[in-house]
């Protein structure tokens, strides 16, 4: 039975099916099948289990207000998938046709798809390696399958800024990791992290890099600056694909979209906490939001950092609002786009 679209919680409820396809060295991919949902058999000696073999993909099919299905930008998600297994040496797969076997999927439990704006079904892609042989080397057998799951709004009541700590001593990623791939073993550190902030009373973690704190990521999310520059120039500032930034599918939307806009300097470049402290102090920092996925937007109203709360303005014209012009004018056209309110070749139709 369907689940009340108003009761969904991210990630509790799961559709009727998944997809399944099998590799082998010798063998190659077999044929896609989509199956039940329910438990994998794996043997206790998977490497998965041992070795982290694992990456994941997050995308989202969205129902229009004519009940069409949409996918958004299904390419680069299978593009990123593509260079995970590749960073962990398993098979490669074609992502044309993964994107047509994931239409399938959607298609087959299509009932599951909620409508309105701000419901969506989550599509979880994964790739994990199944060899059942303990030691350390290239796997030679694995299974790419995708799960599917009815989600509402991020945030039930619309936008909630949220506060950030930044952390001084652990480290999201770093030159030379896997930062930039979207690998299961990059999340599980983080969580320790994660819970120390919040005891300390933030909702998130800003992870920082290096002597001067440059800044990296929030929580899961890609991270955006928006102030006045030394220069007195208005700037949306995103850290840049150095290796230790994920290539978000969202990040790369909102550059682009943000690129089109008049008034406005795109810069991909490093910037660190002590040029966002000065910025605050001089009342030149506007808005600054994390972008993903599951919440498209997600705005900051403070964040501390060396025993110093930096307090984010959002808009001054409307001090209640938890979100800043910008941050609402991204999250509005992202989600006009994936919901087929506004015309654009990023939204594929699925049916």
């Amino acid at each position: 039975p369907l689940v009340a679209k108003e009761n969904l919680k991210f990630g509790h409820t799961f559709s009727d099916h998944m997809l399944s396809v099998d590799w082998t060295r010798k063998g190659g991919w077999q044929k896609p099948q989509i199956i039940p949902y329910g438990p994998l058999s794996l043997d206790p000696s998977a490497s998965v289990l041992h070795y982290a073999f694992e990456c994941f993909e997050g995308l989202k099919a969205y129902r229009d207000a004519k009940g069409n299905i949409r996918l958004f930008r299904p390419d680069k998600n299978m593009t990123r998938m593509n260079s995970s297994v590749e960073r962990l040496y398993l098979p490669q797969f074609d992502g044309a046709e993964a994107i047509e076997c994931i239409k399938e999927l959607v298609r087959t439990d299509e009932r599951w798809v909620p409508d309105g704006k701000g419901y969506s079904l989550y599509i979880r892609p994964t790739v994990i390696a199944t060899e059942n042989t303990l030691g350390v080397h290239a796997a030679n057998s694995a299974k790419f399958f995708v799960i599917t799951s009815p989600c509402g709004p991020y945030f039930p009541t619309g936008f909630k800024a949220v506060s950030l700590y930044c952390d001084e001593t652990n480290v999201r990623a770093w030159p030379g990791g896997v930062g930039n791939r979207k690998l299961g073993a990059n999340y599980a550190p983080s969580v320790a992290p994660q819970a120390a902030a919040e005891k300390k009373g933030y909702q998130q973690i800003l992870w920082t890099i290096g002597e001067d704190h440059e800044l990296m990521e929030v929580g899961t999310m890609n991270l955006f600056v928006y102030w006045k520059n030394e220069q007195g120039e208005l700037e949306l500032v995103t850290p840049p694909l150095d290796g230790t930034i994920l290539p978000g599918v969202t990040r790369d939307s909102i550059l682009e979209l943000a690129r089109g806009w008049d008034g406005i300097k795109v810069s991909e470049r490093t910037v660190n906490m002590k040029q966002v402290a000065k910025a605050s102090d001089e009342g030149r920092l506007l808005e600054v939001f994390g972008a993903g996925t599951a919440c498209v937007v997600t705005p900051v109203n403070r964040i501390h950092f060396k025993g110093k709360d930096y307090v984010i303005p959002l808009d001054p014209a409307k001090p209640e609002s938890q979100a800043g012009p910008l941050a609402a004018r991204v999250y509005n056209t992202l989600t006009g786009i994936q919901y087929g309110e506004i015309e654009s070749d990023w939204s594929v139709l699925v049916n």
